[in-house]
């Protein structure tokens, strides 16, 4: 009994011990994915035992917080791009066949003219330029006529400027083929006075930054959208520039609709990269009925992954619209968007003011986090696997949310992840009865079909409705073989 005793004061130090470090961890918002590479670096360099000790506290803390992550292959969606499309509108047809024919019919188009490249291997070694002016009525279309027979392959720092407005490009497959991943940054540059700019149902893979959408001489790209398109990189950018797929900065009211986006992983410089943001004092950005998967195929990589964000990592005063910066952002949406699978949080607002963030599902994240005080959010409806966090006088009002507090990821506990069947291969299929809240009004879901004022927690009432109809038994499609 006295040996009992004995023990017995250790164990309840050790205990006390283990619940005030909690406590703190909990209070500073630091996730167990977040501590991991700290201890990984602060270890490393030493003896091989608090090496090897680093490793195993690493390795630990993520396998409670991120569970056994894995490369798989998403099944075939309706976000993103699709095998069909609408026809095009009516207007002058002009059919070319080589990467010398786009450029002379891009460089004296006229309002409503249709330019379509036919099927075939294009490869642009010099950047495509629009900028003769389309109209409201009348704008200016480059397109495959079918999507997946037109293959573009970029060996430059741009594929396309547009520098005008009413520009749409529609159905066609771009890659970045540069020798170094430093070379190859946009498929899109979106600048000035390219207001009205839209991107639809296009295949884009291998860039820094496949959409670059910014100011010029104090005249802005605003009202674009970007919608159902499939925007990807096959490994790693070796690059020390900004990695994030949509890389938007100081234009206003643009619309970032149905995308697919994945595997955007930064592997020089500060290794932090970004699904989408919208800053430098942009206002009044919608993002809705988006997949962001930070890890997809590529999984486990060292840095930071953040899913979408208002502010990103802010921007240089001379770079933003009003040249101050007063916030990054004014008056966002975020909404019926699925995010996951990101080494840190799946929402990011960096001095992201009035912010609405309504029936997202975020899972395998470090959850949301409201940053600094000209940040401010009202969350509704969200079903977030992971911790809402306001920090330095960030402003949050959860209303009815499910989330999970950081305390319980250090147990291993995942209680909103667990309402799914396997969400680490996206079968988001529920286990059992699907929590549902009361929202007072309709709404359009991730796949787009209407929701009725009761139902689910996050994007989606059932996930299986986001399926393309085409394809196979989807659950079958989780176990394909990697390419």
């Amino acid at each position: 009994m006295k040996f009992i005793k004995l023990l017995a004061v250790p164990l309840v130090l050790a205990a006390a011990g283990a619940a005030a470090g909690l406590y703190y961890l909990q209070s500073q918002g630091v996730t167990p994915r977040a501590l991991a590479p700290y201890l990984l670096k602060r270890t490393g360099g030493h003896n091989p035992l608090v090496e090897g000790a680093g490793r195993f506290a690493s390795g630990t803390l993520l396998a409670l917080d991120r569970g056994q992550a894995g490369p798989y292959v998403p099944p075939a969606l309706l976000l993103g791009a699709q095998p069909e499309s609408p026809p095009a509108p009516a207007g002058r047809e002009r059919l070319v066949a080589s990467v010398d024919e786009v450029r002379r019919a891009m460089a004296d188009a006229a309002p409503g003219d249709v330019i379509t490249l036919l099927p075939g291997e294009y490869t642009v070694r010099a950047t495509l330029y629009a900028g003769r002016p389309g109209t409201a009525a009348a704008p200016i279309l480059v397109r495959a006529a079918r999507p997946g027979t037109v293959a573009i392959n970029v060996a430059v720092g741009e594929g396309v400027t547009v520098a005008a407005p009413y520009w749409r490009f529609e159905n066609l497959s771009l890659r970045g083929v540069c020798a170094e991943d430093e070379y190859c940054d946009h498929a899109f540059h979106v600048v000035g006075a390219a207001h009205h700019f839209t991107a639809r149902n296009n295949t884009i893979r291998d860039f820094n930054a496949h959409f670059k959408i910014n100011g010029e001489r104090s005249t802005f790209p605003d009202h674009g959208l970007i919608e159902s398109n499939t925007l990807s990189n096959a490994a790693p950018r070796k690059t020390s520039r900004p990695v994030t797929p949509i890389d938007l900065v100081a234009a206003s009211d643009w619309t970032i609709r149905a995308n697919l986006i994945q595997d955007f992983v930064k592997a020089w410089g500060d290794r932090t990269s970004y699904g989408a943001f919208a800053k430098g004092g942009a206002a009044r950005t919608v993002f809705e009925r988006n997949v962001v998967l930070c890890e997809a195929l590529l999984a486990s990589q060292p840095g930071q992954r953040i899913g979408l964000s208002f502010g990103g990592g802010g921007t240089g005063k001379p770079y933003c619209r009003d040249a101050r910066c007063i916030t990054e952002h004014d008056g966002g949406i975020m909404r019926a968007n699925l995010i996951a699978g990101c080494s840190d949080v799946g929402v990011y607002l960096n001095s992201a003011a009035g912010t609405q963030l309504v029936d997202n599902t975020v899972l395998d994240t470090a959850g949301v986090q409201v940053r600094f005080p000209t940040s401010s959010a009202t969350l509704e409806g969200n079903l977030v696997d992971g911790p809402l966090r306001s920090d330095e006088g960030g402003v949050l009002r959860a209303g009815d949310n499910l989330a999970t507090g950081i305390g319980w990821l250090y147990l291993g506990r995942h209680p909103q992840r667990q309402l799914f069947a396997d969400p680490a291969r996206l079968d988001l299929e529920w286990r059992g009865e699907a929590p549902q809240r009361d929202a007072g009004a309709s709404a359009a879901g991730l796949c787009g079909a209407q929701r009725q004022a009761r139902r689910a927690y996050g994007a989606a009432d059932d996930f299986r409705a986001c399926f393309r109809r085409s394809a196979p038994d989807a659950r079958h499609l989780l176990a394909q073989p990697l390419p």
